[in-house]
């Protein structure tokens, strides 16, 4: 009976990497075209203007600028506001 582990601890040793999603840009910073956004999983944000959406769903920009989260038609959305 001593041969295998009985209890839970032998099924414990799993761990999945980090897959670093989230926010990478905040309101307000500075962005050039090809910059990535945001990561995530699914559209919880949608992109606006000069933002096109990768197609792991993260979201990058088109254009130099600054970054704006706002909202659309009930959508969380980002944009770039180009620079002047």
């Amino acid at each position: 009976m001593g041969r295998t582990r009985g209890g839970s601890g032998a099924k414990n040793g799993r761990d999945s990497n980090p897959k670093n999603l989230g926010i990478k840009k905040y309101a307000g910073e500075s962005v050039t075209a090809g910059s990535i956004i945001l990561k995530q999983r699914g559209t919880k944000f949608y992109p606006g203007d000069n933002v096109r959406k990768a197609g792991d769903d993260s979201l990058f920009a088109t254009a130099d600028g600054k970054v704006v989260y706002g909202e659309r038609n009930n959508h969380k959305v980002v944009s770039v506001e180009l620079a002047k």
